[in-house]
């Protein structure tokens, strides 16, 4: 296949992605769909932070960003802290409440996984994971601006 070709596929391809996305938003809680999930695993994952951090590491325009975690906090998954290095800042930090749900949501997407590869080898769903990583990894830091 030509290189042309090749990368025409894999445009279509990704495209088709959004599928299994989709798939995948309708095995979250109704009230805990994916802005929440990504700020809860962000949290987890880099620990507690100011809401432009969040807003940087999601990629998202601040009020959207506030938009978000303000869900988030109205459920009581997050909560904010004044920030001791600056009184008018606030601190975002995951409550045990917040990881619970995480905890439920990485079920729940797990298992759907599960069912939906049931049919693929350990090596293919091994070698999916590497490859969409490696993807992944390819297209750098996606919060940089268009030229």
């Amino acid at each position: 296949m030509e290189p042309r070709n090749r990368y025409e596929e894999l445009a279509r391809a990704v495209s088709a992605f959004g599928a299994v996305k989709r798939g995948l938003a309708r095995v979250l809680p109704v009230d805990c769909q994916g802005a929440s999930a990504a700020v809860l695993a962000l949290l987890k994952h880099h620990g507690d932070m100011r809401m432009g951090r969040l807003a940087e590491l999601m990629s998202v325009d601040m009020s959207v960003c506030s938009r978000h975690t303000a869900h988030t906090v109205e459920r009581g998954w997050v909560e904010r802290l004044p920030d001791p290095d600056d009184g008018r800042s606030r601190i975002l930090r995951l409550t045990p409440d917040g990881l619970a749900m995480l905890t439920e949501l990485d079920r729940r997407v797990t298992d759907a996984f599960t069912r939906h590869l049931a049919e693929w080898s350990d090596d293919d769903v091994d070698r999916l994971t590497t490859l969409l990583a490696r993807l992944r990894d390819s297209f750098g830091d996606c919060r940089a601006t268009h030229a």
